[in-house]
């Protein structure tokens, strides 16, 4: 990357020019692009600039191509295609893709060179994106420069500063004495003498456009370059800018000071047929006006009459641009934009004009703006529909169309200030609104953003008084599904269990005919996992959401509903039930182009579940790439939390307790936390860490508050609210007694869910807390039901605390087995630290380590497959493959580990992986 910064006239954009010269000249591919003061308003203009000329020519078959997935995302956002109806991307997405879309260039097109002139005038959308993809330069064939006047650059391009990366941009100096007097000589003549040539520095500064400029008045008004002459030098330089520029134009005649005008106001690249229309001028005094501005300098040089009209530089663009009077400025803009409506260009491109007038109650003004951030918001731009909505809100609409503007601006700063979404919200909601269907849009948008923003009581309250005053049922019933949700989260919900009743009656009656209905049986199976029912009832109710579909990416109803069914499937152990819807919402999240916090949380959460399963180092992997998304969202955000909560999960398990204690340093993982938790678990990683690093004490005062706030709500399952089983880990500490209470506790409700992976955990933690025989037959119960789920590392750890309580009991042939076991297992798991511990019970025991094997494979072998496909059958397995009972346990709980189920999934599970139990009975 090379950064030019330097104030203005110094010579920034002929040097771009040459770059781009010899780039072309070597067999480079050159993307050009240059800010402009008049665009800065216009999304993507610079992007457009820059990749528009090496995708336009292809047709739309070639685009879907070439652009792939990106299609849909990339393409509104750069005009090479309409932007449909439906959910827009988000900035995030948007600047992955065309991220993509600049590397793919790179590497198809090398080398590449990409120049950014007056980076400080680019729209905020294109800067933030080129500044963020710039590092990335050092890795491909590319040369990436930019330049910029340092005093002007926005917050966005802070990484071509070097503030970050320690490149400091290169500066350009005026040009010397020596300089100034080679380039007096050479556009003047040689006989230009020392004192002409140094009053010509002095008046010039060294400033190489104005210098250029003077020299070129000097040849034009043939003044002999000598000391005589010097004086006059000062009346031709003050013609150069300011009002003597000003001055100069107005002597060029009215109609050719129109044409100037309206040049300045349409900014670069500019139609000469466009302009004459704003100026009011027809074809031939365009040509001839745009000829008089080129003689003068003002213009630059053409090739072709109709060949776009430019300033010859940024400076005198800006002159002309001031010195047109205030008012007349504005009806301009006006004119401007309609004659951009008139020549087909579309409300983006007049929208820009429009935010420069008056509001005068035009609903044809209203109308344009509206539209234009419609297309703006679908391109990925909120932050421009937001301008152009908030304009049109001044306008003002019409009282019928007020509620409308309204819930289309709060929309559109949903993402980046909630704040001032529910204000807008609310105002739209007090206007009167003819149109049902928009009240009921705006009051789910309104409780949605209120419970994201933790305000999850206001959220209730208003959609159980909206359901109150709606006529239409279907209407009234989705606001009971959106409450029922929002409930679900309140830390201070007052009537849990009558809540859960009130919804057990609904759902049961429904049958799944719309998504509202499956939203709310979704729902109901969510209430019935956290309330500990029977995972069979939950699944039930799960399968029938299912049935008909839930979609993850309807911004009108968000994804939370889809991502709790998905997830009582891994409580339920079902873990790979879980990992296929988790792979489909997340397809979703990627196709619409939401690759912030939607899918940050969903790569967090498919390594959440790959944790569960066991798959510590596949589980890593995922809770890192859903950690540097949510990094990009920010600090504190849901999303980062929760992905900062199951990378430190991941890293205990894995025995790296130090680096798990850097990360929630580095994200300022702790209290207060989020008051809206969507996954009980990730509410006692905090406490989790306290009881791996040692402070004891600490994490029992902050699980207690946690089973204060969740028992009453009947959050009572240990499957997916385990704050018992680490109080009781925390209690046994100071008060044995007391932590095996709790521990028994959580046992009891652990066989009340029925999920053996929760069970043989909370027989576990019982054990942990338990002496004597007691302990050791709580381990034996543990790794049996361990044993008939997919939780390899919970079947790992009970192995080891199994193996390890047997040796101290003298008992070293049972010792080893469940040692040799519990090692081989921790070690497909990647729990290092496991491993040590199972190695080191091993060496007191007197016994040494087997070889391990590699890590096998998730698919099944033959022997498995037949233990499965009889287990299925009801044969007994034992019997026909010719073993015993106990080998055959060991061969199922290998399936329950690849298939991600238990036994009673199991029949599925095989469908899925391509096994029919009927059809394989002769083979096996």
């Amino acid at each position: 990357m090379l950064a030019y910064a330097a104030p203005a006239g110094l010579g920034k954009t002929t040097l771009l020019t040459e770059i781009r010269r010899r780039a072309a000249a070597r067999g480079c591919t050159v993307l050009s692009a240059r800010g402009g003061d008049q665009e800065q308003q216009v999304a993507f203009h610079v992007a457009r600039q820059l990749l528009q000329p090496q995708l336009a020519h292809a047709t739309d078959t070639e685009l879907r191509e070439r652009l792939g997935s990106w299609y849909d995302i990339v393409g509104p956002a750069l005009g090479l295609r309409a932007s449909d109806e439906g959910s827009p991307p988000d900035p995030q997405g948007l600047r992955d893709g065309l991220d993509w879309v600049l590397t793919h260039l790179a590497v198809r097109r090398a080398p590449l060179v990409v120049v950014l002139d007056d980076a400080h005038w680019a729209d905020p959308e294109s800067l933030g994106w080129l500044a963020a993809f710039a590092p990335r330069a050092e890795e491909l064939p590319m040369l990436l420069v930019v330049a910029y006047r340092p005093d002007e650059l926005p917050d966005e391009g802070v990484e071509f500063t070097g503030r970050r990366s320690g490149q400091r941009p290169l500066g350009l100096a005026p040009l010397t004495s020596d300089a100034v007097t080679r380039l007096i000589r050479d556009q003047v003549g040689a006989h230009a003498d020392e004192v002409f040539c140094h009053d010509f520095w002095t008046v010039t500064s060294g400033n190489p456009f104005e210098a250029v400029e003077l020299a070129a008045k000097v040849r034009d008004h043939g003044l002999t370059p000598t000391a005589d002459s010097a004086p006059a030098l000062r009346d031709l330089a003050a013609a150069l800018k300011g009002t003597g520029l000003v001055t100069r134009l107005e002597r060029l005649g009215t109609a050719t000071v129109r044409l100037a005008w309206a040049c300045a106001v349409l900014g670069t690249e500019i139609s000469p047929q466009l302009a004459g229309s704003v100026a009011g001028l027809g074809g031939e005094a365009v040509a001839d006006c745009a000829a008089r501005l080129r003689e003068a300098r003002v213009l630059a040089e053409a090739e072709h009459p109709d060949d776009p009209l430019q300033f010859v530089h940024p400076l005198i663009a800006s002159t002309v641009y001031r010195s047109i009077p205030d008012g007349l400025r504005v009806a301009l803009h006006g004119q401007a934009a309609w004659c951009v409506v008139d020549a087909g260009l579309g409300p983006t491109a007049a929208a820009r004009h429009l935010l420069e007038t008056h509001p005068e109650g035009d609903s044809g003004v209203v109308h344009q703006l509206r539209a234009a951030a419609s297309e703006t918001l679908r391109a990925g731009a909120p932050d421009a529909a937001r301008r152009y909505l908030a304009r049109a809100l001044r306008e003002p609409p019409a009282p019928a169309d007020r509620a409308a503007v309204l819930f289309e601006l709060g929309c559109s700063s949903l993402l980046t200030e909630p704040a001032t979404t529910v204000n807008h919200l609310r105002a739209a909601l007090e206007e009167p609104v003819a149109d049902p269907a928009l009240r009921h849009g705006i009051v789910y948008r309104l409780a949605q953003v209120l419970a994201h923003s933790d305000r999850l009581v206001e959220a209730s309250d208003l959609l159980g008084c909206e359901a109150r005053q709606a006529t239409d049922a279907r209407s009234r019933l989705r606001m009971q599904a959106e409450k029922f949700m929002w409930d679900a989260l309140r830390a201070d919900e007052p009537e849990s269990p009558a809540r859960s009743r009130r919804l057990a009656a609904l759902a049961d009656r429904l049958t799944g005919r719309d998504v509202t209905e499956r939203y709310i049986i979704g729902l109901r199976a969510w209430d019935a996992t956290l309330r500990a029912e029977p995972s069979s009832i939950a699944l039930k109710h799960a399968e029938r959401a299912l049935e008909g579909g839930l979609t993850w990416a309807d911004e009108s109803r968000g994804f939370e509903v889809p991502v709790l069914v998905a997830l009582l499937h891994l409580y339920a152990d079902r873990p790979g039930r879980a990992e296929e819807l988790f792979a489909a919402g997340t397809a979703e999240f990627e196709k619409q182009g939401w690759r912030g916090a939607h899918l940050a949380f969903a790569y967090t959460l498919i390594g959440y579940i790959r944790f569960r399963r066991g798959r510590l180092m596949e589980a890593e992997d995922f809770a890192r790439a859903g950690l540097r998304l949510a990094e990009r969202v920010g600090a504190r955000t849901p999303a980062l939390w929760y992905a900062t909560g199951v990378m430190i999960e991941v890293l205990i398990a894995r025995g790296r307790t130090d680096e798990a204690e850097r990360v929630a340093r580095e994200h300022d993982f702790g209290e207060p936390f989020p008051a809206a938790v969507t996954i009980p678990d990730c509410e006692t990683v905090h406490a989790e860490l306290l009881l791996a690093t040692g402070r004891t004490q600490e994490a029992a005062e902050e699980l207690a508050a946690v089973g204060r706030r969740l028992d009453p709500r009947g959050k009572r399952n240990p499957s997916c609210c385990p704050w018992q089983l680490h109080l009781a880990l925390a209690e046994a500490a100071t008060s044995p007694a007391k932590g095996l209470a709790t521990a028994h506790e959580a046992v009891a409700r652990a066989r009340q869910y029925g999920a053996p992976s929760a069970i043989g955990q909370a027989l576990r933690v019982a054990a942990e807390v338990s002496e004597g025989p007691e302990r050791i037959k709580l381990l034996e119960e543990s790794v049996d039901w361990l044993d008939q789920s997919p939780a390899a590392y919970e079947l790992a750890r009970s192995l080891v605390a199994l193996g390890a309580a047997l040796r101290r009991t003298e008992r070293a042939a049972e010792a080893a087995e469940h040692l040799y076991r519990g090692l081989e297992t921790a070690q497909d798991c990647g729990a290092d630290a496991l491993v040590e511990t199972a190695r080191a019970e091993l060496a007191a025991a007197g016994l040494r380590p087997r070889a391990l094997h590699p890590a096998g494979t998730h698919s099944l072998t033959a022997r498995e497959r037949a233990a499965a496909n009889l287990t299925v059958r009801d044969q007994d397995a034992a019997t026909v493959l010719g073993t015993d009972p106990t080998a055959v346990a060991h061969l199922l709980s290998a399936v329950y580990r690849k298939l991600g189920t238990d036994r009673t999934g199991l029949d599925q599970a095989l469908r899925n992986t391509g096994g029919d139990p009927s059809e394989s009975a002769g083979r096996e």
